[in-house]
């Protein structure tokens, strides 16, 4: 069995509901919204946000879930697939998961506009609900997204980012919806406990943990079976770069930003950025800070008692880490 099997099995059932409740909190009586909403329905991932939500929930209260948490899974999912729709916009990017995005097939001001319902209908879908608490976990990953892109934007142009800005970039661009995920899943079985906060903490530890790993793919061969250098080609400042940059001499700093600023589409100087950065042990300290998170995080379930739910985030810690794409 795939380990995202085995994560989702103790989950399955509000899963299947969940997809069922999702489909249906995006419906209009525009058909050519609902052409485009089933599209996306259609095309989903691993879906590893709503199995936070349900996970954490069911952890926290011990095995049952409510109307609440179904509609925070599917707000989450809902505003999560807004911001993909407006982010194949801005970067003008023709894919997402191996098929044509909404802007692709449809053109950016639908593509927008389909971004924007999305956005409205999650929104809608707490306040009419009245699960204001729900609503503000959301809207404060919401804000945080964009600032962590624009954050990153800023920097980018400058090549001189610290590993500390480096940290609040990625807790904001990704981790911060893992956050809201877990933090959710808690929040809708137990509003006043204290799970919320924690479980919040142990979404961005993952979410950290997340983001260094996609940053690994860009050096190492696991994913596709050869180094891709692509965020080197867009000048995306990452951990391992940082780190070599920080470990270098004036010259070999002075060689590795020119490299990025000016001959990021040279194939062979890519090659030569991504052996000196190896060397330099870029990858090694990334791989070690990556493990200090999952460590952290899975400290923070340390004091949950044992249930399947509990063994799924485990699971899911470990997965996240390990993934080979």
């Amino acid at each position: 069995m795939k380990i995202t099997e085995q994560i989702k099995q103790p989950i399955s059932q509000e899963m299947e509901l969940f997809e069922k409740k999702f489909h249906e909190s995006m419906s209009s009586k525009v058909a050519l919204l609902n052409r485009i909403t089933y599209y996306i329905v259609n095309r989903k991932g691993k879906q590893m946000r709503p199995m936070f939500v349900f996970l954490t929930a069911k952890m926290v209260s011990g095995g049952t879930v409510n109307e609440r948490t179904y509609r925070g899974a599917s707000v989450i999912e809902l505003i999560h697939t807004a911001t993909l729709v407006h982010d194949d916009v801005v970067d003008d990017s023709n894919r997402r998961r191996g098929f044509f995005s909404i802007n692709a097939l449809w053109k950016n001001k639908i593509a927008v506009l389909v971004g924007d319902y999305l956005l409205s209908k999650g929104l809608l879908l707490s306040i009419d609900n009245g699960d204001f608490d729900l609503l503000k976990i959301i809207s404060v990953a919401v804000r945080e997204m964009s600032e962590g892109e624009l954050l990153q934007i800023e920097k980018a142009r400058r090549l001189d980012i610290t590993e500390d800005v480096y940290y609040e970039i990625i807790r904001q661009k990704t981790a911060t919806l893992i956050a809201a995920c877990c933090s959710l899943g808690a929040c809708s079985v137990d509003p006043d406990g204290g799970h919320t906060e924690k479980m919040r903490k142990f979404g961005e530890l993952i979410g950290m943990a997340f983001q260094i790993k996609d940053d690994l793919f860009d050096y190492t061969d696991d994913a596709i079976g050869k180094p891709t250098g692509i965020d080197i080609k867009e000048q995306k400042m990452t951990l391992p770069l940082i780190y070599a940059l920080n470990n270098s001499t004036k010259e070999e700093k002075k060689w590795l930003i020119n490299s990025v600023k000016n001959y990021n589409k040279d194939k062979k100087r890519v090659k030569e950025v991504i052996a000196f950065v190896t060397k330099k042990n870029g990858l090694g300290y990334a791989e070690q800070r990556m493990a200090e998170f999952r460590e952290e995080a899975l400290l923070l379930l340390a004091d949950y008692p044992y249930s399947v739910y509990k063994d799924a985030l485990v699971l899911m810690v470990n997965y996240v880490i390990e993934r080979k794409i």
